[in-house]
């Protein structure tokens, strides 16, 4: 909501409780309840792939797949879908009690995935102020580790709207979600391809927590405690994004 639509729906609020038509309870509740920032919480995939395709961004002819269904944990067999719908309702519980509204595209691993243009749409409606992606990684190779965070490229009429914010919230993230994890910082990575990134109209980013291909880490976040250092990694950035004290999240 831009500040003159704010503040004239303030004004239309205090001529309505002047006249009686509403009670003052409703003028008390409504700035507290419009204060609260709203974040967009995105578990990556879903229980089953979804090959569909879809434009990889507005009036693109080029067309990517829905979603190709994750990766899994090369010791532990754990599937990505389940790990970060996990991690995700942490970080739900987590950011609630910090006083901040939470959007979540799932709250369960049972169907056919959305693609990713709806999942954008989901966080342009609720007119997020992040909409935070959160996945783990796979590689060919055992031996890759690490962290990292991906942010939209730059691209006019795309994502030039988001670039600035969606850089900032990578960089607060990451740093704090390295700082909480332990694995290798593997930085700050822009992506042109991703189909999330460029339908959103609000800051977005996407997490990869480590990589479920690795036996060190896919063991790790296989376990509650890790678990739930990447909730906390994932609450303090956001916080920190959104200009709240990242001591607010608290188990």
């Amino acid at each position: 909501m831009t500040q003159r639509r704010a503040v004239g729906c303030v004004a239309a609020i205090v001529v309505l409780v002047a006249s009686g038509a509403l009670p003052v309870t409703a003028f008390a509740l409504g700035p507290a309840r419009a204060a609260a920032p709203v974040v967009m919480v995105d578990p990556g995939h879903d229980r089953l792939a979804n090959l569909r395709t879809e434009p990889i961004g507005p009036g693109s002819s080029t067309r990517k797949i829905y979603d190709g269904g994750g990766t899994h944990g090369v010791v532990t067999g754990i599937r990505e879908p389940d790990l970060t719908l996990a991690v995700s309702l942490r970080l739900r519980a987590l950011l609630r009690r910090a006083g901040v509204r939470v959007v979540m595209t799932r709250t369960r691993t049972s169907g056919k995935s959305m693609g990713n243009v709806a999942r954008a749409r989901i966080a342009n409606r609720a007119h997020a102020a992040l909409f935070l992606r959160v996945h783990a990684d796979g590689a060919a190779s055992s031996d890759a580790r690490g962290t990292h965070t991906l942010t939209p490229a730059l691209r006019k009429g795309w994502t030039d709207d988001v670039y600035s914010e969606s850089r900032r919230a990578a960089l607060l993230v990451q740093s704090e979600l390295v700082r909480a994890l332990g694995f290798p910082d593997r930085g700050i990575q822009e992506r042109s391809d991703y189909t999330g990134f460029n339908w959103a109209d609000v800051p977005v980013i996407l997490v990869e927590l480590g990589f479920m291909t690795n036996p060190v880490e896919d063991r790790a976040l296989a376990t509650a405690a890790v678990r739930e250092r990447a909730a906390l990694g994932l609450c303090r950035g956001t916080l920190r994004f959104v200009g709240l004290p990242p001591a607010r999240c608290v188990g």
